[in-house]
């Protein structure tokens, strides 16, 4: 693990240039998870672009139920509140693209400071070298007084070194540090991720999908990919993802082993867990 410096909330304001997201920053030590503690904020009726930040998770969680690998003191682990409440023709529309542009603020952020190339897994999956530098968790919820608000997680690896990494992540994880091999200030690294997620929401609430879904388009390594797809009732489906429709799912042309049943209608894919094969 490189030694990096401290995540305190002054550093973060000193370089944050966003006008609503993570002006207020709650700092912790160490959580269970960021995601959880924001939730009980937000229904405590917390501001608008909260910010849960913590050094440590020991509960720490990814989709689809997995955890979240939180060691102190080398990664990123941080949470967004928002409650902007969004009319009924566009909250299907911001709930299935929350995701999305999560990772590609994400995915800009990490570029910035480290100039190493980063796509998207779809829907949420950020790939260095097709190894997995960082994760999305977006949740919805609502409390006994409060509007309905939505959370989205975020986890980073930054610092940490190839032996550091339990066993049965080595293959599959990467950070920042391992392929770079520079320390990365995890201080300026949330301002950068927190600018470029405040400019995707903004752009998303005033102009729709439009251009954010060409630059998702643009980085999401899935597409022109063979595919298994791990659906929640136990189903798999093996086939070649075309592409993003415009509710965000990852369009699928199932294969077929029998040329006399024709061209399978297309799938639209919104919950799945993805494995890239080769073609």
């Amino acid at each position: 693990m490189q030694p990096s410096p401290p995540l305190t909330r002054n550093t973060i304001h000193s370089t944050l240039s966003t006008t609503w997201l993570g002006r207020r920053i709650e700092l912790f030590d160490c959580l269970p998870s960021t995601n959880r503690e924001a939730v009980q904020l937000a229904q405590a009726e917390v501001e608008h672009g909260t910010v849960v930040v913590a050094d440590s998770q020991t509960a720490g969680r990814g989709r689809l139920s997995r955890t979240w690998f939180s060691p102190p003191g080398a990664n990123l682990y941080c949470s967004m509140i928002l409650r902007t409440i969004r009319p009924p023709e566009r909250l299907t529309e911001w709930l299935s693209w929350l995701p999305l542009i999560s990772a590609l603020a994400t995915a800009e952020a990490i570029e910035q400071v480290s100039s190493v190339q980063v796509s998207v897994k779809w829907p949420n999956d950020l790939l260095i070298s097709d190894r997995k530098v960082g994760g999305i968790l977006c949740e919805s919820a609502t409390g006994a007084r409060s509007d309905p608000f939505q959370i989205i997680g975020i986890g980073i690896n930054v610092n940490l070194d190839h032996d550091d990494w339990p066993a049965d992540l080595r293959g599959s994880a990467t950070s920042i540090w391992q392929e770079r091999k520079i320390v990365i200030d995890r201080n300026r690294l949330l301002a950068l991720l927190l600018l470029e997620l405040e400019q995707c929401l903004d752009e998303l609430a005033t102009h729709g999908i439009g251009r954010l879904a060409l630059a998702y388009h643009q980085r999401c390594s899935t597409i022109g990919y063979r595919v298994q797809a791990a659906l929640a009732n136990g189903d798999m489906i093996v086939g070649l993802a075309e592409g993003i429709g415009q509710d965000g799912s990852l369009r699928v042309q199932p294969q077929t082993t029998d040329p006399r049943s024709g061209t399978p209608e297309v799938i639209h894919l919104r919950v799945a867990d993805i494995i890239h094969m080769k073609i």
